[in-house]
């Protein structure tokens, strides 16, 4: 994908999250059940960023487990509904490919849904560069991503990727957009389990754990890697 439209869908999708904030925080209350035994291994004290937080959701569960919270989405809206939600939290304005904090500051980074909203294959490598970049040696990164299995979302992407062969679209393959509401369009990568863990492994991580966890009644599914970060 060219990077100057990589740039405008990366300030597309701020601009959409900020235009949707308000009915996206409220589909996003309550904690995925599935995904809880992620969090089992945190330990009090640990430093521990959410990467691309949010309305703040998880936050419940880090507060539980005691850790030193830090939430970063670049969505002004809802980080303004995170600090609302969780006042005493620690809630940032930031951009996951530049990150303002120091290099080996974080024990653990929890990227929830994210990596599927980066475009273009050199962008999502910066992102997980940087959660490196502030990950402690031996720390971390635990993130899902989105695996698409409902027809709405099969066909669109066949659609997108008619689209690519023909020459209309601008997106890579595996790319697409999908409407959300009747507001705006959002952004995907449609990754496989394999292309995750090819990407997690250029970036320099050693994957400990990863498979695919799915709600109890089937109709959400997600991949999910548990990494380490080198000496």
């Amino acid at each position: 994908m060219d990077l100057e439209y990589a740039k405008f869908i990366l300030e597309k999708t701020k601009e959409n999250y900020n235009l949707i904030a308000e009915e996206f925080s409220a589909t996003r209350k309550e904690i995925w059940e599935e995904l809880e035994f992620l969090f089992k291994d945190l330990k009090e004290g640990e430093k521990v960023l959410d990467l691309g937080c949010g309305n703040g959701r998880w936050y419940k569960v880090f507060k539980e487990k005691g850790v030193d919270y830090f939430g970063v989405d670049n969505s002004e809206k809802l980080i303004q509904i995170a600090k609302e939600n969780f006042p005493e939290a620690k809630f940032f304005v930031g951009d996951a490919l530049n990150l303002p904090f120091p290099e080996n500051f974080f024990d653990k980074i929890y990227s929830i849904a994210l990596l599927h909203h980066i475009p273009s294959e050199e962008f999502r490598i910066k992102v997980l560069n940087e959660a490196k970049r502030v990950l402690k040696k031996r720390g971390i990164l635990v993130l899902t991503c989105w695996k698409i299995h409902r027809l709405r979302e099969i066909f669109a992407l066949l659609k997108y990727i008619l689209l690519k062969l023909i020459g209309k679209s601008k997106l890579d393959f595996k790319d697409m957009f999908l409407l959300w509401g009747k507001k705006t369009l959002r952004y995907y990568h449609c990754f496989s389990k394999r292309e995750l863990e090819k990407l997690i492994k250029k970036a320099g991580f050693e994957i400990l754990e990863s498979g695919v966890v799915k709600n109890k009644r089937g109709n959400r599914k997600n991949y999910y890697l548990i990494c380490k970060k080198p000496l």
